[in-house]
């Protein structure tokens, strides 16, 4: 299948970096270099890309994608949360921007044999490295029916995730569950005809919870705002792009430690702490897509935008 990401946001993203041609900007997900083409048609020679991704697919039909430009280009296996560990093998002390879009590649999706999606039948793997170790099949049979009902409660939001967790319980004991389809029939199973009905497809909580899980996507996430927000120069911008309520309360939580840093206790008249603020807002509310994106691109429906500015 060919790499494809089709980028969200784009004009949006390139809005909020505001590129300078002689600028050094990371790409932490690289995928199919949607947003990194962008940016290296706003770079100059002297400018410098560094596109970051942990799926060797990406990075090998990135940087055909990226072949014709003539900006500096780096192209790095290795996930967005060692940003520090990247940059500092490169040589690079500061960033002019860096982007996370952190929606899973349309590439990804759509090849049945990366196992992320309940509409092909695959091997239950969801890795995003397909070097790393644990994969969606592991979790699903060898982890505790009570710590499945809490992955699938806390990274899914599935209100039928004590359900789900039994009914997985239980079918693993005749079988070992080894393909999408078979733990879609599981799925299907315990949750109630009536709530089958209504809502996204039965299976689609369930599956975002086990990737999250598989590729600890909110932990890697936690430890790489705040670093890329340390890498950036004064006048430097970053962007995320967050796909659910979890990527975007994390998002929302850390950039406000950041634009509000005082631990005074709230009744105090005055601030004795002495932290200050070391960025600011560029988007002053998350920045969605608008209906011609949404008629041409419907994954961008559940896509938010935050924007900030290194002081």
């Amino acid at each position: 299948m060919e790499f494809s990401h089709v980028p969200v946001l784009y004009d949006q993203v390139m809005e909020g970096l505001a590129v300078k041609p002689e600028g050094i900007y990371a790409d932490g997900t690289l995928g199919g270099a949607g947003h990194s083409s962008g940016i290296c048609e706003r770079l100059g020679e002297n400018g410098h890309l560094i596109g970051i991704d942990r799926d060797a697919d990406a990075l090998r039909a990135a940087a055909e994608r990226l072949k014709s430009f003539n900006c500096r280009i780096s192209l790095v296996k290795s996930n967005y949360s060692d940003i520090k560990l990247v940059l500092s093998q490169l040589g690079v002390s500061a960033l002019d921007g860096a982007l996370l879009d952190l929606g899973v590649s349309s590439f990804q999706l759509d090849n049945p044999e990366r196992g992320f999606s309940y509409m092909h039948d695959a091997p239950l793997d969801m890795r995003m490295d397909a070097e790393s170790s644990l994969t969606a099949e592991d979790v699903v049979n060898g982890y505790t029916q009570e710590q499945l009902a809490e992955i699938i409660s806390s990274y899914g939001e599935e209100r039928w995730a004590a359900r789900i967790a039994q009914f997985i319980a239980q079918e693993r004991k005749n079988k070992r569950i080894k393909t999408t389809y078979e733990l879609v029939d599981v799925i299907k199973a315990a949750v109630p005809a009536s709530a089958r009905r209504e809502g996204p497809h039965p299976a689609k909580r369930t599956f975002q919870a086990l990737r999250i899980e598989v590729n600890d996507e909110l932990g890697h996430l936690e430890r790489a705002l705040t670093d890329f927000i340390d890498v950036l120069a004064p006048g430097g911008r970053f962007a995320v792009i967050s796909f659910h309520s979890l990527e975007d309360r994390i998002v929302k939580e850390t950039f406000a430690k950041r634009l509000d840093p005082c631990i005074c206790p709230p009744d105090f008249p005055v601030c004795v702490c002495g932290r200050k603020p070391d960025v600011k807002k560029v988007t002053k509310k998350p920045v969605t897509a608008d209906s011609r994106e949404l008629e041409r691109n419907p994954r961008s429906r559940s896509a938010k935008l935050r924007v900030i500015e290194k002081l």
